[in-house]
């Protein structure tokens, strides 16, 4: 068979097996979309090249964050950590620029390892000890955000500097550069969950973490590279929102687990852990991002936004539920 030939049907079969696996979800994004273009309050706003590119710069951070989000919860954990470990990443970063005068590079890689410090800690925590990764995360949740607070005095930390703002605000030809990333974050994510021994490790101890110990798998060293990997990509989340909006702030990222929960869990992933997609994380971003533009364009208070994202994810929570009944009849 000719190469070529072999290679598109591969890509086919793939593509296909992703539509088939993700079907309900992508269907519910077409609604959502459709519903938003056809709309007399938001058809002249969402339908639009700027609002398309708008959707994806902000959707981007949330979508590093459901990254390590669904490695964690298919390991059967959750980390809550990650919205604090925005705001201390982004502030450590910005604070390295303005007040120490360090190369914006390194400033940057310093400020995504402060989040890989704090993930590393909560993954030594999870595998070495039986504290729930509930527990250990919610108290890493206030010391990061503690520490942003100590940082920087409570004020935002700004930094007036066109290269600075490129990586937050940027472009890289018409793209966002934050949407550029955030293509290179998923690319590593689906592969490292689909084609490395790591991402069959997560799969196995999050289906059964005794019969993985069993069979070899070192359960302690999984539970600690995903917590890690975890907080390198809220590290990454928080440069990235400082750098767009010109500071490092302590308040930044308030919420964003939540966020990154609602696109894992309408992804598909399941809260049991043992199951999930990156693929299907994706389209879950796009809804919880798409959902937040409209309820924005409709003028909709956003004291009814949470009520809205809230009966989303127990929605999507309780399919899940329904869906694991059915399978274990």
């Amino acid at each position: 068979m000719n190469p070529t030939a072999n290679k598109q049907s591969r890509i086919k079969k793939a593509l296909l097996k992703y539509l088939k696996d993700n079907f309900g979800i992508i269907v519910a994004l077409v609604v959502l979309c459709l519903f938003l273009a056809v709309n007399p309050t938001t058809t002249n706003s969402f339908c639009t090249s700027r609002n398309f590119f708008n959707v994806l710069r902000q959707l981007s951070t949330n979508l590093y964050l459901a990254c390590g989000m669904t490695m964690v919860i298919i390991l059967g954990g959750i980390d809550l950590s990650v919205g604090s470990i925005i705001a201390l990443s982004g502030c450590f970063a910005a604070g390295c620029v303005a007040r120490y005068n360090i190369p914006i590079p390194l400033s940057v890689c310093l400020g995504i390892l402060a989040g890989l410090v704090v993930g590393m800690f909560n993954g030594a925590v999870v595998a070495k000890t039986t504290i729930p990764p509930f527990i250990v995360t919610l108290a890493t949740m206030n010391i990061a955000k503690g520490l942003a607070y100590v940082y920087t005095g409570g004020a935002p930390v700004r930094v007036v500097n066109s290269e600075w703002q490129f990586i937050g605000a940027g472009y890289i030809g018409p793209v966002p550069t934050p949407v550029v990333i955030l293509a290179i974050i998923l690319t590593l994510s689906s592969i490292m969950m689909n084609k490395t021994r790591l991402g069959r490790h997560i799969y196995a101890v999050g289906g059964n973490p005794q019969a993985a110990e069993f069979s070899g798998i070192n359960v302690e060293r999984v539970k600690f590279l995903v917590h890690s990997f975890t907080g390198v990509m809220a590290g990454i989340a928080g440069v990235v929102l400082a750098s767009r909006m010109y500071s490092g702030q302590p308040t930044a990222g308030e919420g964003a687990e939540m966020d990154a929960i609602a696109a894992v869990v309408v992804g598909g992933t399941s809260m049991q852990g043992g199951s999930g997609k990156i693929g299907g994380t994706i389209i879950g971003g796009l809804i919880i991002g798409v959902l937040n533009n409209g309820l924005n364009l409709m003028n909709v208070n956003s004291f009814w936004q949470y009520v809205v994202k809230g009966i989303v994810i127990l929605l999507a929570v309780f399919i899940d539920f329904w869906r694991t009944r059915k399978a274990s009849r």
